[in-house]
This record gives structure tokens, sequence and C-alpha cells, in this order.
């Protein structure tokens, strides 16, 4: 079955790029786009079943972009925004959004989202648009599986896909479960360092900074171009691969 096609317009590439991928992960194909002008000319050519729609995109107005899109074609369009204010939640859904999310959003929510816009706009066997619920977090005994990886949490162990144990530090150890167990969700690093560290972490510590570089030499194919753990500018640090129990 044709996987749904997903246009992403957010004139931020990093933002573009961690969407892109995490909807990959969850069986959708994507178009990354920056402007306005591409996506009324990928419209034609290659017509998505949802937009995602940044209203802040430079030069353009957003809600223009919404209208128009609305007035022209049948798709789901979902805008995602940084803008928090009511009146501007009441003018997107207006103009026909079918969902407005402010940034900064959880993934899995996210994803829960387009997948009910997709369910409304036209009815799909379940394994394409059946919305995912948030999990949730683990058991503290359980053992965690993403990618053919193996983290045992009460074992304190981490396997590779072919089943060898790779060592971790106690600090190492401790933030990759925290990330694992918000598989989907961006991570202050203020958040992790209470987690992993509690009351020994201090002001501007970079402990997780380095610790994160660490993981990512030991999980990641290519740790200048990580694909598990991913840096969110400004805000911390997310787990992209989805997590689930294994026994």
């Amino acid at each position: 079955m044709t996987p749904p096609h997903i246009a992403v317009v957010d004139d931020e590439s990093a933002i573009t790029e961690l969407l892109a991928h995490y909807l990959a992960t969850h069986g959708f194909r994507t178009t990354q786009l920056r402007s306005g002008r591409e996506l009324m000319e990928l419209m034609p050519a290659d017509p998505p079943e949802l937009v995602l729609l940044d209203l802040g995109l430079p030069g353009e107005d957003g809600f223009a972009i919404a209208r128009q899109l609305r007035e022209h074609w049948r798709c789901g369009l979902v805008i995602i925004t940084g803008r928090g204010d009511a009146v501007d939640k009441v003018v997107g859904l207006e103009v026909g959004a079918d969902d407005y999310v402010t940034k900064p959003f959880d993934l899995r929510e996210l994803v829960a989202r387009i997948k009910a816009v997709l369910r409304r706009i036209e009815p799909a066997p379940p394994a394409v648009v059946a919305p995912l619920a948030a999990p949730p977090p683990p058991a503290a005994g359980a053992s965690l599986g993403f990618l053919g990886w193996r983290l045992d949490l009460a074992a304190r162990r981490l396997d590779d896909p072919a089943g060898a144990e790779v060592r971790l530090t106690t600090g190492e150890f401790e933030l990759l479960a925290t990330l694992a167990q918000h598989a989907g969700r961006v991570l202050s690093r203020d958040f992790l360092l209470e987690r992993t560290r509690g009351r020994e972490a201090a002001p501007f510590d970079r402990t997780i900074d380095v610790q994160v570089g660490r993981l990512r030499k030991k999980l990641e194919a290519d740790a200048e171009n990580p694909q598990i753990i991913k840096s969110v500018r400004g805000a911390g640090y997310i787990f992209i691969p989805p997590v689930e129990p294994v026994s």
C-alpha cells in the first residue's frame, strides 16, 4: 500500500529534517519545503494527502497560503507554529486548517493528530491511519527495544542488534534510558541533568552534551549525522526511533 504523502513546509531546515525523519519511521512519505511558493509548485505535480504548514514563513502570509490551499485542493492541513495566541488559532481554523499545533510539540502527539485528520478525510485500513496513543513509560524492570538494539533497565545493559554487549558508563546508561523512555519528545538539558544527576547538576553543566557525543559514537552508524539521538536547536535532544518493551 502506498504510504501517505505529507508536505512539511517550514523555513527552518532543522525542523523539516526532524519531522521528515520521524514521520518516515511511522510509515509516511514526506517532502520538505521552505516556502508557500514551493508548496504551490508541488501540489499539481505530487499532491500530498496532508500539509504541515508553518505560519511564520519569511515574507509570506501563512494564513493566505492556508486559504489558497483550501480553495484549490482537497487535502489535510495542520498548522504548526510558534504563535500560541487564541486569535491566531481561531483564524487558522476558520481559513480551513484541520488542526492547529503550537511549538514546541510532542512528536508522538503530532503523529496521532496527523492520523486523526487523515482518518476524517478518507477512511483507510487501520494499519495506515489508526491513531497512535502515546505509550506510558515502561516499568523500571522492563527491557526496551529500538532498531534491533536492546536496553535492559534491570541489568543496566545495552546489547547491539547482533546481541553483543556495548559497555556504557553509569552516566551514559542513565541518559540513554531517560531518552528512550521519553522517545519522540524533546527533552531539555535541564530536564536530562535533573533525571541523571539530580542535585549534583550545576549551572551551565555541559555533561549532557559530552555524554550524548559518546552515546552517538556507540549507537550511530555515523556520529556526525545522527539518526537516533538528534539535537533540537535551542531546546535539547530527542530520541527518534520508536521504542517498545521487549521480553
